[in-house]
């Protein structure tokens, strides 16, 4: 599950409003004084997490607005101080993530239209009314003083995610001090940068953002696939952060399809949710996230602890390989028989308690007859 949610929720108009609108740097300082999501509930967010069978959480700590999400002492400008909330939800997050056995990671805005020493100005933020000056290598420390602080005060981490560093591309991020320093804090915590580069020392998975991995349908991911571990992120609608008037929401299907085809690639799917400034949840949003949990409460193990199976993605769907078992994920195919380029002997069955099915071979390819389905995903498991 990933979560956008801070100050710009209030206004209904996505995480990039300050940029968009735009609002100066006062004004946004005033908005965020009246931020107070008095029905935010960690317990109904990791509950609905585990419902939806996600394993982590990935949270916006601090986004572009520089506006932090926690308790912290390297400036005011963040909820405890500045609101009349006066608690820091992370950390109500982390304790309940704790107990119900779900991995928490921190996303954290390398970018930051508030701050003045976040100068030379980037691509972004240019119309914040901030001064014309500042001191690079103090930005820097400001954000390792974060940094530290979340990884020493929440418990164990699951990883930092990265976010905003394509800002400002040819600067120099500190990275090596910045990457040490988080695993030195917490060897285990992960390092997840969306930099929509290839993989840089130091980093323990790549992500790609709304796509496949190296599909770059959106225009700004990198098309190299490096070594890592792989994830891709995704919105539900077609915005992060919470928009009153965005109804576009993707269907459970396609969904389910999104995730079955990150899976054949062998990525993890991080689907996005945008709380409201009360801190519930939208209901469709809701709806879809537990509609996609009856579906892995049947189907998961065919996703979860798999790799990308023996055959590249195909039109029709993809396959996923977990020990000698071989997932077919039919998501699109009408005729009754489907050829796959597999050698040797194998046997099929109806996944996960259907009858077995009869495979004759035809020269370099198995011939898989298909019963006909309206599901989401025909799944075969395959095995010698």
């Amino acid at each position: 599950m990933f979560i956008h949610w801070g100050v710009y929720s209030l206004l209904g108009q996505g995480e990039w409003v300050m940029q968009n609108r735009p609002i100066a740097v006062p004004d946004y300082e005033w908005l965020a004084t009246t931020f107070n999501p008095a029905k935010f509930d960690a317990r109904t967010w990791v509950s609905l997490a585990k419902a939806a069978g996600m394993k982590y959480i990935t949270i916006t700590s601090r986004h572009h607005d520089g506006f932090a999400m926690f308790g912290t002492r390297a400036t005011r400008y963040n909820i405890v101080d500045w609101t009349p909330f006066h608690r820091d939800p992370l950390k109500d997050l982390a304790d309940e993530c704790q107990r119900q056995g779900i991995k928490l990671f921190f996303y954290y805005s390398q970018l930051d239209w508030h701050h003045p020493d976040y100068w030379p100005r980037g691509a972004t933020g240019q119309r914040t009314g901030r001064p014309d000056g500042g001191d690079w290598n103090r930005y820097l420390d400001f954000l390792d003083a974060q940094l530290t602080e979340l990884l020493s005060n929440y418990g164990p981490v699951g990883g930092i995610w990265f976010d905003g560093m394509w800002d400002k591309p040819d600067a120099d991020w500190r990275l090596p001090q910045t990457y040490a320093l988080i695993h030195r804090l917490q060897p285990a915590a992960l390092i997840v940068p969306n930099h929509h580069q290839a993989p840089l020392p130091g980093e323990d998975v790549q992500t790609f953002e709304q796509d496949l991995p190296g599909a770059n349908t959106a225009g700004f991911n990198t098309r190299t696939i490096g070594g890592l571990p792989l994830e891709t992120s995704l919105t539900m609608n077609d915005s992060w952060g919470f928009n009153l008037t965005d109804h576009n929401y993707k269907s459970v299907r396609d969904l389910i399809h999104y995730l079955v085809k990150a899976a054949g690639q062998g990525a993890n799917l991080l689907l996005n949710i945008g709380p409201r400034p009360d801190g519930t949840i939208p209901p469709e949003a809701e709806e879809r996230l537990r509609e996609i949990g009856k579906w892995l409460g049947t189907y998961g193990g065919s996703i979860y602890g798999t790799r990308a199976g023996p055959i590249p993605p195909r039109s029709w769907g993809v396959t996923t390989q977990r020990g000698d078992t071989v997932f077919v994920h039919v998501l699109d195919w009408k005729d009754p028989v489907l050829a796959l380029p597999l050698a040797g002997k194998w046997k099929a069955r109806i996944w996960p308690t259907g009858p077995s099915i009869a495979i004759t071979r035809s020269g370099e390819s198995l011939a898989l007859p298909l019963p006909p389905s309206d599901a989401p995903d025909r799944v075969i498991a395959l095995t010698h």
